[in-house]
């Protein structure tokens, strides 16, 4: 496993972390997340030997442990913009709960994506 590259494309959820608090609406944000799928999944296919998928699962796993801990402490300022957030019990409870699930699903997605990626994109000839 190439730690250090799941960790620098993670940072990816590090900055959607914050664009989501406020400046990137919901309709919109599945799109970012798409462009930033697309992307992990090629650059895993070309630097890694192999565990594709567990490379982008593990991608994904690091995106929500900085999504979820974001939007937690800035969860004033998220709510004022996600009001569709705030349910009738503790929004932040929620989000703790919801977090993992999310990334484990979003991680089930770009591991597809980036074993899909290792067949259709030639590695790095480094990487051999």
């Amino acid at each position: 496993m190439n730690w250090k590259l799941i960790v620098q494309l993670s940072l990816f959820g590090l900055i959607m972390a914050f664009g989501t608090i406020s400046l990137i609406p919901d309709k919109i944000e599945p799109f970012f997340w798409l462009v930033i799928f697309a992307f992990c999944a090629f650059v895993i296919a070309r630097a890694c030997t192999g565990k594709y998928f567990m490379h982008g699962f593990w991608v994904s796993i690091f995106n929500c442990v900085w999504i979820t801990t974001v939007h937690f402490i800035f969860f004033t300022t998220y709510a004022q913009n996600h009001p569709d957030m705030v349910i009738h019990w503790h929004p932040r409870l929620a989000m703790v709960l919801m977090g993992p699930v999310v990334g484990i699903v979003c991680g089930l997605i770009l591991g597809l994506f980036a074993l899909i990626a290792s067949k259709l994109v030639k590695p790095n000839a480094s990487v051999r």
